[in-house]
């Protein structure tokens, strides 16, 4: 088992951030091409680079032995400590090796006055909610879907301006520290 203390985040930069939008686009559109057939990036470059350069928002690689094994995206809210898992991805070739959780814990002793934290995955993604509820200690809080939608979230769609399959339907979890 990886302790969180093997793991290092370190900050993206800008000339880092190429780098950084490939692996994430990697790893997340392997479940999207398994589920549906799809094999456009996701998410967008230009949401990844808009997210990256939003208010409030830090940006780390996962790095364990000097090498990147993943990233996260956070939105870190210091007035009101209820911070946001924005993006997190620990690469294909490292996954059930315990790193995502490893990696999980060491955001979590990086923001130790966090009340709050929240993050959103796919409905399709059965592997990510496992790890959110079962390792992490998330609780699913709210359903997104076609009559319940999230008013704050923009709607990925492919290169036709259709819907990406599968990004209709998701889950909102929060995981209360204090």
């Amino acid at each position: 088992m990886i302790e969180p203390n093997n793991i290092k985040l370190k900050p993206v930069s800008l000339v880092d951030l190429p780098a950084f939008t490939k692996q994430l686009q990697e790893s997340f559109s392997i479940a999207v091409k398994e589920n549906f057939g799809v094999s456009e990036p996701i998410p967008s470059t230009a949401e990844v680079q808009s997210s990256f350069h939003a208010k409030d928002t830090v940006t780390y690689h996962i790095i364990l032995n000097e090498q990147p094994i993943g990233g996260a995206m956070l939105t870190i809210h210091e007035k009101t400590q209820h911070h946001s898992l924005d993006l997190f991805f620990i690469s294909p070739e490292h996954h059930s090796c315990g790193l995502g959780l490893a990696a999980w814990k060491a955001i979590e002793a990086k923001y130790p006055d966090t009340l709050v934290w929240e993050t959103i995955t796919p409905y399709f993604e059965k592997r990510n909610i496992h790890f959110y509820v079962n390792k992490c200690g998330f609780h699913i809080v709210e359903f997104f879907h076609s009559h319940h939608k999230d008013t704050h979230m923009s709607y990925p769609q492919n290169q036709s301006g259709e819907p990406v399959p599968g990004t209709d339907t998701f889950f909102r979890f929060e995981k209360i520290m204090k």
